[in-house]
């Protein structure tokens, strides 16, 4: 092979082989470019490859527990640069995902068709949607299907601070903490003022439940304001990870989605937003919540539309923009300092407790049938920063179906005569509200100082934040120093109080909108039902944990909980 090598001339010009120095030049070259592209591997696999979130500690004795497929591929500090082809490429998809979110917004028929059992909520019909915009498919499995609606409704916010809050991934986070569990910008492409910003992202989605999966999306974001009064944002998912010999298949991919933010004045807006996605779930998502996931309710337009307005109400209530009564704080918190600080504690406790919901993809405990086949999902995990009590903790959450309304659970939650029957903390004594802070016009959409009546004990209270919207309800709790919280009543920084929430989470079973009417049953009980979830988080030690004490911790905690869905279940007066 070396003779031939050094033999070889070119028929063109019937030179004989290179000189010594040209073939030097030319193995340097492939050397740098080799060294180039060697270079590039390992940023990719460094990016594929760091980041896991938080450490999940593996239980004592098992296996250890897995992330999810996208998050064992991301890394938060994107290692890599866009090469100009690659910008190129992610430019012209952007472009061209906004126009075609444009035209989606404009028209309906023959696009979309109203959904009968929803009466404002559309849905893409398919051939006439790819007759417009042909396309293959992304998710190339024979259980993958399509999910798409389109809702609108009015904000109590500006566009213009809207817009800003949404290009912003932390405050989009912190807007939709019911949807998103986690949030990263990846690479900003682009920058404007509003006229034209160019993002690559990672987001994960879940549903308050440990069991459904996640669903995880790389996508650019690219948002541009059309005129004076009216913004658009569009997500579309980008495959930056298909030359990656051991990438995840895809099993989530959004078309192009997002929302128009228009201005109307007086510090509100409207919105319109549509959710276009091919997913493959179906058989990874529990029975429970098939109806629910797979009827477009769960991450559909009319969720995100929902959120935001509810969150936005809250933001008007924290920030003094809506007054609320004085004798609601009944002189404990007198200062809208204070009254700001608590309620950031609360979104901060909230957040907390959302994101330990987003189970089944990291349990420890995968297997619920070896306790008593109760469906009682277990993790137990290192504490992960300062906003937690130091030591490891067991989370423990089960979700089942009850033939009830939410709002009729969610009254039962809120009652507190009857706060015994559900809630461990209580221990069966009476409790009293000392004060609350209203976060909305609905009155079960409060935060709560509450005084548990615990015997030779006066030093802890319960800080509790309750929330109803058309769709579900949360009501979750934290207990407290009594000295903590009076430091963030007295507007002292609350960011260093650590807390440990547990809770219950309401939601529609997904059934009820075949009714006739395509309303909600609001009875007690009839054809339609609710999902309740609940969750509780116990710190188990601060030291080293032992095989005995790790064993001891689960079976404590499933007790704990499989008896609280007891008593609720006969205060309810349901027996399944």
């Amino acid at each position: 092979m070396h003779e031939a090598l050094k033999n070889a001339f070119c028929p063109s010009c019937n030179s004989s082989g290179v000189c010594e120095e040209e073939k030097c030049q030319n193995l340097q070259r492939l050397r740098i470019e080799n060294a180039r592209l060697k270079e590039e591997h390992e940023r990719a696999v460094n990016f594929l490859t760091n980041y896991i979130g938080n450490p999940i500690l593996p239980s004592v004795g098992t296996e250890p527990s897995t992330s999810a497929p996208g998050e064992q591929y991301l890394s938060q500090h994107w290692s890599t640069s866009v090469t100009h082809v690659d910008k190129s490429v992610i430019i012209e998809t952007a472009v061209a995902a906004m126009n075609e979110l444009m035209e989606l917004l404009r028209v309906n028929e023959p696009v979309w068709f109203e959904a009968p059992s929803d009466h404002g909520r559309y849905t893409l019909r398919r051939d006439s949607y790819d007759m417009v915009f042909p396309k293959s498919n992304q998710v190339n499995t024979s259980s993958a299907r399509f999910e798409s609606s389109k809702d609108s409704g009015e904000v109590a916010m500006s566009a213009t601070h809207l817009i800003e809050m949404l290009v912003d991934v932390n405050k989009w986070k912190e807007f939709f903490p019911t949807i998103v569990t986690k949030a990263t910008t990846l690479e900003v492409i682009d920058t404007g003022i509003f006229g034209g910003l160019l993002h690559l992202m990672y987001q994960k989605m879940h549903i308050l439940s440990p069991l459904v999966a996640p669903r995880e999306f790389f996508f650019i974001r690219y948002s541009r304001q059309i005129n004076s009064s009216t913004w658009v944002l569009v997500d579309v998912s980008y495959d930056f990870l298909t030359q990656l010999q051991d990438s995840v298949p895809t099993r989530s991919w959004r078309f192009p989605s997002g929302c128009m933010i228009q201005d109307i004045s007086n510090g509100k807006s409207t919105v319109t937003w549509i959710e276009h996605v091919q997913v493959d779930d179906k058989l990874s998502t529990h029975r429970l919540y098939r109806d629910f996931v797979c009827g477009s309710q769960a991450y559909g337009a009319k969720r995100w539309i929902t959120t935001l307005q509810r969150m936005c109400e809250r933001f008007a209530f924290s920030n003094g923009l809506i007054a609320t009564p004085t004798n609601e704080l009944e002189r404990v918190i007198e200062s809208l300092e204070g009254k700001r600080n608590v309620m950031n504690l609360s979104q901060r406790m909230v957040e907390s407790f959302f994101e330990v919901l987003c189970m089944s993809d990291k349990l420890d405990f995968p297997n619920p049938s070896e306790y008593q086949n109760s469906g009682v999902c277990v993790a137990l995990r290192k504490s992960g920063g300062p906003h937690q009590p130091d030591g490891f903790i067991v989370s423990a959450a089960t979700s089942l179906w009850l033939p009830f309304s939410k709002e009729h659970l969610f009254n039962f939650f809120q009652d507190e005569k009857r706060r015994a029957q559900s809630d461990v903390l209580s221990n069966g004594n009476p409790v009293t509200t000392v004060a609350h802070i209203s976060t909305g016009t609905h009155p079960g959409n409060r935060i709560s100082i509450i005084q548990p009546f615990v015997p030779k004990e006066n030093k802890m209270v319960v800080l509790q934040e309750s929330s109803i919207d058309s769709l579900g309800a949360a009501i979750i709790y934290a207990p407290m120093d009594l000295k903590a919280l009076l430091s963030a009543v007295n507007g002292d920084d609350a960011t260093k109080i650590s807390i440990l929430p547990s809770g219950f989470v309401i939601s529609t079973d997904g059934r009820a909108s075949r009714g006739t009417n395509g309303a909600s049953t609001s009875s007690n009980t009839g054809s339609g039902g609710s999902l309740l979830t609940v969750a509780f988080q116990i710190l188990i030690c601060h030291n080293q944990l032992t095989t005995q004490l790790n064993m001891e911790s689960v079976a404590t905690v499933h007790t704990l909980i499989s008896s609280t869905v007891k008593k609720i279940k006969a205060a309810l007066d349901y027996y399944d």
